[in-house]
């Protein structure tokens, strides 16, 4: 199994599902490209159309609270690439916060919070290809944030995922209706601490 690592993360990341290319960067930046037909998703209607094969490199974080952050950059060709933070635990439950290229060609702040089916919801409309995402354990709970300059934090969900006990988090690229869709993370950054204030821009 290929594995592969960066400095700003306390342990080797894996694959799942394999990217059709990957780099790592001088200053331990990640590229992502997916191919087509990408995705993650389940659909609450109930319908055949359940995914999970969009390439992810994991890690499993020490135990206790968190913080993962990184600077998203997608190269947008068709509706819903996205770039994505990962919570995974298994294949019916899952988080993605993703920079999505919305129906109406707009880059988007996307949550789907999975557990058993997806439950998606659109925020926020992003000027440009790059922003900044993080996601936040706190206990039991969780907290996705984006930034417009990885210092003002603008809170997106909480939730929980019930008991998380094989936890792993990372970065992932989709491409659902295109023909690939390569992502770069960079900036990555994380830290062993509680997230103090959800709503404070901390």
């Amino acid at each position: 199994m290929t594995t592969l690592s960066l400095a700003p993360i306390p342990g080797d990341l894996q694959w799942k599902n394999d990217p059709v290319d990957w780099t790592i960067g001088p200053d331990d930046s990640l590229s992502i490209t997916a191919g087509a037909n990408t995705n993650w998703f389940i659909d609450p209607a109930g319908s055949e159309r359940v995914a999970s094969n969009g390439p992810a490199a994991v890690f499993a974080p020490p135990v206790g609270d968190f913080l993962l952050s990184a600077r998203v950059t997608v190269n947008f060709g068709a509706t819903f690439d996205a770039g994505v933070l990962l919570l995974y635990e298994r294949d019916d439950l899952w988080t993605k916060l993703c920079f999505e290229y919305s129906p109406q060609h707009e880059p988007m702040i996307v949550s789907v919070v999975t557990r058993g089916f997806s439950d998606d919801c659109n925020s926020v409309v992003i000027d440009g290809s790059s922003v900044y995402m993080r996601v936040a354990r706190i206990g039991s709970a969780f907290a996705l944030h984006y930034s417009l300059d990885g210092k003002y934090w603008n809170m997106v969900r909480y939730f929980t995922m019930g008991a998380v006990d094989n936890l792993r988090i990372g970065f992932l690229a989709q491409s659902p209706t295109g023909e690939s869709c390569t992502v770069v993370f960079s900036e990555i950054a994380y830290r062993a601490e509680s997230l103090k204030d959800l709503r404070s821009g901390d």
